[in-house]
């Protein structure tokens, strides 16, 4: 008598819904505001403002109102397979992109290998955010044919600091958009204008809360509304700001108009560089009252589930921390570096870098709640204890 190999367990059926994603994500402080349930919905039944004190996606139909839908009684399940936030949203993208789940001393998630890069090209170089790396990635995957455009942000018309997200086609469009603005953008909502286009082959630039979405959508089996996200681009952030820092804090303390500002980066303080030539730094403390609702409970600096996420956290504005997570990654920038078009070094070489990296990945990991799923908290040291009288660390 030969014994048998048991069989292995069924996948339990995926029924959550619109109702579940409601009550478990909206309405407990757990929705970053990605918009990944709103441009995935097939039934064009999830809204979604792009504005301040918004940001958060809400249902559309009247007929079992804003806490239930009725495409989702009749077994609609997209969005709740989109969203990188909905129960145990990281182990599903690292079980897709790694084939394993994290190692508690992970903290900033599976990896391939860490780099400083920057860009060759000098305009490049110089629009570009520390270095211009992602400018010079983006208009290589164009170039090579690996996209048709990238999802981004962008700016309004009339406000070079209000965020909007659009798409990047070419070389000039991608330069046009480069540099960093801190208040929230959910670029995936530039995949309605791709559909009109007719243009299906994408990369995705987004923090970690936007680029955990497509893997998280291919691990539970979203179907066609996952296909057009073929490269994803990580952008490494602690949090954004509310559009309202400008006018209460910016302009009403210090005299820095929003119109005058050139250029703004975080490095340990908040940066502003002026039309007149002037720099100003405010204390990252100041600016804590105008993060954005969103940021308050996503445990993901280091956008772990890009194919590259990168960010300017080392000691100097000229390079760009660049993690290189899954094997797509390593190809891009394997290429690139031979083509030419960046230059790279190892990452381990700058320490500010390095403990950085791991310092704000847990800070980050800490803000999850409890109660929420326990994954996510796996190897997060606890706080250390402050003496009486320190003040508390700066995010």
């Amino acid at each position: 008598m030969t014994m048998t190999e048991p069989a292995p367990p069924k996948a339990e059926r995926w029924t959550a819904q619109w109702k579940e994603l409601y009550e478990e994500v909206v309405t407990t402080g757990l929705c970053t505001g990605c918009a990944g349930c709103v441009v995935t919905c097939p039934h064009d039944v999830i809204g979604y403002e792009h504005e301040e004190g918004k940001y958060k996606p809400f249902h559309l139909e009247e007929e079992l109102g804003p806490a239930n839908c009725l495409h989702g009684e009749k077994g609609c399940t997209t969005c709740t397979r989109a969203c990188p936030r909905f129960r145990q949203w990281e182990p599903a993208a690292d079980m897709h992109l790694f084939g394993r789940v994290r190692e508690s001393d992970e903290m900033a998630g599976i990896w391939r290998q860490l780099l400083l890069t920057r860009a060759t090209d000098k305009v490049q170089h110089e629009k570009g955010q520390d270095g211009g790396f992602v400018s010079a990635m983006l208009i290589w995957l164009l170039e090579h044919d690996y996209i048709e455009a990238a999802m981004v942000s962008g700016v309004e018309p009339d406000d070079a600091w209000k965020a909007k997200p659009v798409l990047a086609r070419n070389k000039e469009e991608v330069i046009a958009t480069a540099g960093s603005r801190y208040t929230y953008c959910a670029n995936p909502l530039a995949l309605r204008d791709a559909k009109e286009q007719g243009l299906s082959r994408l990369a995705l630039v987004g923090m970690g809360c936007q680029t955990s979405s497509p893997p998280v959508m291919w691990d539970r089996k979203a179907g066609k509304v996952s296909k057009p996200f073929l490269f994803n681009i990580g952008l490494l952030c602690s949090k954004t700001f509310d559009d309202a820092i400008f006018p209460e804090l910016f302009e009403a303390k210090y005299g820095l108009k929003k119109q005058d500002m050139v250029k703004m980066n975080i490095k340990g303080v908040f940066q502003i560089w002026m039309k007149d030539g002037s720099y100003h730094e405010i204390d990252l403390k100041e600016c804590h009252q105008w993060t954005r609702q969103g940021c308050k409970s996503c445990p993901d600096f280091a956008a772990e589930h890009s194919d590259i996420a990168t960010g300017g956290i080392g000691k100097d504005n000229d390079w760009t921390l660049t993690i290189v997570r899954t094997e797509l990654g390593e190809e891009v920038i394997e290429r690139m570096i031979k083509d030419g078009v960046i230059e790279a070094r190892p990452a381990q070489e700058d320490e500010v870098a390095m403990k950085l990296l791991r310092t704000l990945s847990i800070v980050s990991r800490r803000r999850w709640p409890e109660w929420a799923d326990k994954a996510v908290s796996v190897g997060v040291p606890p706080p250390k204890k402050k003496a009486d009288g320190a003040a508390p660390a700066a995010h």
